[in-house]
C-alpha cells in the first residue's frame, strides 16, 4: 500500500512540474480548424489563378501582377487571423475545462520562443515578396513555420517538434520543385495540420 501511495505522490509531483513548466491545453481541434481553413485558401488561391488565366498545373513559369500579389497576401493573411482565432478559443476552452490559466509565466516563454523564427521568417517572406522571389515564399513559410514549432517544443507538448520536423522537411522539399509551392503549402499548413489535430485530440482529449 505505502509503494502505491508512493508511486501515485511521484505521479502527482511529475504532473504539477509539468503544468508549472509546459503548456498543456494546446488543442488538437485548433490544428483541425487551421488545416480546413487553409484547404480553403488554397482552393480559393487555384481559383483566383484560374480566374487570371494561369493554369497552375501546366507547369510553366508565371508573372504575377502587384494587384495579384496583394490579393495572395490578403488571403494568406486572412487564413492565419483564421487560426490564430480558432486556436485561442480551443486553447481557451480546453484550459478552463482543465481549470488552468491560459496566461502565465510558462505561455509568455512559449510565444516568445515561438515568435523569433516566426518573426524573422515574416521578414525574409517580406524581402522575397519585395525582390519579386514570389516562387520561394511557400518554402521559406514552412521552413520557418516549421523552426518555430521545433524551438516552440520545450515549452509545450512534445508532439509540436514532430510537426515542426515534417513543415522543414516539406518546405526543404518544395525548394527543389519551385513553382509547386501552393500544392506543398496546402499540404503543409493544411493536411498536415489536420492529420496532426487529429491524433492530438484523440490521445489528449
Amino acid at each position: 500500500m505505502d509503494s502505491k501511495n508512493y508511486h501515485e505522490d511521484l505521479s502527482h509531483i511529475r504532473s504539477m512540474m509539468e503544468r508549472s513548466s509546459r503548456f498543456i491545453s494546446l488543442s488538437g481541434l485548433s490544428g483541425v480548424v487551421a488545416g480546413l481553413a487553409a484547404l480553403i485558401g488554397a482552393g480559393y488561391v487555384y481559383v483566383v489563378f484560374q480566374r487570371e488565366g494561369i493554369n497552375y498545373f501546366d507547369g510553366d513559369r508565371n508573372i504575377f501582377h502587384p494587384a495579384l500579389v496583394r490579393e495572395l497576401v490578403i488571403i494568406g493573411t486572412l487564413i492565419l487571423f483564421v487560426a490564430i482565432l480558432s486556436g485561442y478559443f480551443f486553447t481557451a476552452n480546453k484550459s478552463k475545462k482543465k481549470g488552468l490559466k491560459i496566461w502565465d509565466a510558462t505561455t509568455k516563454r512559449l510565444l516568445f520562443t515561438f515568435s523569433v523564427p516566426l518573426v524573422t521568417g515574416g521578414m525574409v517572406c517580406l524581402a522575397l515578396l519585395y525582390h519579386h522571389l514570389f516562387v520561394l515564399v511557400a518554402p521559406a513559410t514552412l521552413i520557418f513555420y516549421g523552426l518555430a514549432l521545433v524551438n516552440a517544443e520545450r515549452y509545450t507538448l512534445t508532439d509540436v517538434k514532430y510537426l515542426g520536423y515534417c513543415q522543414i522537411a516539406l518546405g526543404l522539399l518544395s525548394l527543389f520543385f519551385l513553382g509547386w509551392g501552393l500544392l506543398f503549402w496546402a499540404l503543409g499548413f493544411g493536411v498536415l495540420h489536420i492529420v496532426y489535430g487529429l491524433i492530438m485530440h484523440k490521445k489528449y482529449k
